[in-house]
């Protein structure tokens, strides 16, 4: 990654997280549509399809103009019907690139998640050409333009005996054949986007495809009352004998047919293409330098007891169960590198912590706390440990608000021993800020942990632990007088109760069948 990368990185992140905050302050994080901005295109798109399916019922390709003009004069229902499809195409584009901005930002575009960039571009373009067809289908003067201007880019390339901007030219009425050709352009691009949205997906586990249900009915009930209450104005006729000086542009579709129309064809092109290429390999100029990647996870076989449970936790589906070379009956996890972001989860979901990136494996979790409760006195004193993708920004120092910070790259990647261990050796509580759940950068890390604290999840923290001195909140990057607030309520809990005495001798007992019950001494 280049300084410059580096930098613009970084300041997408600054304007990423101040958005992140107040939307979390007018919706909570349960309802943020930024963190849902991918799932919020699915609902997009689905409202397209039950609106198109109704809109095609009334479109006539002999007269396409005279049947969307019917439909628009149709105000019990035809009229909204149309304006909900285009609100919701024109939202879709929005919503795409909010997503798009987020991946870029939060460095969640490289490596395996190259696939989904890649595959999101290309429905991207697809959503697009068919914006582009369903203008041309209605034939008012901005469909007359963009047939025109596609016809004069098409002709430089060499795919027609004659050149189409013909069709657009003389005293012939145009065939219906052409409209035909759109209509079935509009319909079969976006089915094929139903098979591009499972390789977008294909690479997660338990892909999130819809947000929560009240976002759903929120989006659609505003697109729906914009609809009716202002309805998409349908521009003049088009006239095959006559350019006209200005017409009404969608701003999300046709933003580029005034440029385009300045340049010359080739031009148009060479721009669009270098333009797009940029776009395109993002995944490869922005990662980050060979050196400066963290490592995939491994295994470690001798202590893996087949249990399933990092395999099940895995949010990327980079680990499999394989039979065991040795002759143990049950079998053994194993991580793909090629698929594993090193998001570390598997770390936290292990109990005999034989599983994990190298260097943040469980056992080397509990040997840096060691050694954090070596170098502090905790003396009854709250402990915070922040994932350093978001939590307000505090794991960035050694302290904050007086307390100790434990930086940790995913909440969900911390052992439950980390934290039994900081309570048993005298911290008078632990707080581990972790990033919202709906936009967690490894995706699945808070709610796992959640589990693992409260829920008995494989790898829990034991009932010896008293769960009055633990506490998981919930802060984006922005959000750092959430954090403040949180740790003041806690600090204040923590006082009414007595005050925390380390323990003698901190033993922790590790569940692992083969090898035998090991034993980690303070």
């Amino acid at each position: 990654m280049t300084p410059f990368t580096d930098r613009t990185r970084r300041l997408a992140q600054s304007l990423l997280a101040p958005a992140d905050g107040l939307m979390n302050r007018l919706y909570t994080w349960r309802f943020n549509p930024l963190y849902h901005s991918g799932a919020v295109v699915v609902v997009l798109l689905l409202i397209i399809l039950v609106t198109g399916i109704y809109l095609l019922f009334f479109y006539r390709i002999g007269a396409p103009y005279a049947s969307v003009e019917r439909l628009a004069d149709q105000w019990w229902l035809g009229s909204w019907m149309r304006s909900l499809h285009r609100y919701a195409s024109d939202a879709a584009v929005v919503a795409v690139l909010i997503h798009m901005f987020r991946m870029f930002a939060q460095e969640r575009s490289w490596g395996p998640r190259a696939l989904a960039w890649v595959s999101g571009l290309v429905m991207l373009f697809v959503l697009f050409v068919s914006g582009w067809t369903g203008y041309v289908m209605v034939w008012d003067v901005q469909g007359l333009l963009l047939a025109r201007e596609g016809a004069r880019l098409l002709d430089l390339l060499p795919l027609f005996s004659e050149p189409i901007a013909r069709t657009f030219v003389g005293e012939r009425e145009l065939p219906g054949a052409f409209f035909f050709l759109n209509l079935f352009l509009h319909v079969a691009l976006p089915v094929g986007m139903g098979l591009g949205l499972w390789v977008h997906v294909s690479r997660v586990a338990r892909a999130g495809l819809l947000p929560p249900r009240g976002l759903s009915w929120t989006v659609t009930g505003a697109l729906l009352a914009m609809s009716v209450l202002w309805p998409a104005a349908l521009g003049p006729a088009a006239d095959l004998f006559r350019l006209p000086d200005t017409a009404p542009l969608d701003v999300f579709y046709s933003f580029w047919l005034p440029v385009s129309q300045a340049m010359p064809a080739w031009s148009v092109w060479l721009s669009s293409s270098a333009f797009s290429g940029v776009v395109l390999l993002v995944p490869w100029w922005a990662r980050p330098a060979l050196e400066a990647r963290p490592a995939p996870s491994v295994v470690n076989e001798r202590l893996c007891t087949g249990c399933t449970q990092c395999w099940v936790d895995c949010p990327y589906e980079a680990i499999a169960m394989v039979p065991r070379a040795d002759a143990r009956e049950e079998r053994v996890a194993r991580v793909d590198p090629a698929l594993c972001v090193s998001c570390g989860i598997c770390a936290g979901s292990c109990a005999p912590m034989g599983v994990g990136p190298p260097v943040r494996t469980g056992r080397d979790q509990l040997a840096a706390v060691r050694a954090f409760v070596s170098r502090n006195a905790l003396d009854a004193q709250v402990v915070v440990v922040a994932c350093t993708r978001g939590a307000g920004g505090v794991a960035a120092s050694p302290e904050f608000q007086g307390a100790p910070v434990i930086p940790v790259d995913c909440a969900g990647s911390m052992h439950t021993s980390v934290v039994e261990y900081l309570v048993r050796s005298g911290a008078g509580g632990v707080l581990i800020v972790s990033c919202p759940p709906r936009d967690c950068w490894h995706r699945e890390g808070p709610k796992w942990l959640e589990q693992r604290l409260y829920h008995d999840r494989e790898a829990e923290l034991k009932p010896r632990v008293d769960r009055r001195r633990v506490r998981l909140v919930y802060a984006g990057l922005g959000e750092r007088a959430t954090v403040r607030a949180a740790l003041r309520t806690f600090q204040r809990d923590i006082g009414a109760l007595e005050v925390a005495r380390p323990e003698d001798r901190v033993e922790l007992d590790i569940e692992c069948e083969r090898p035998a019950e090991e034993v980690l001494e303070r």
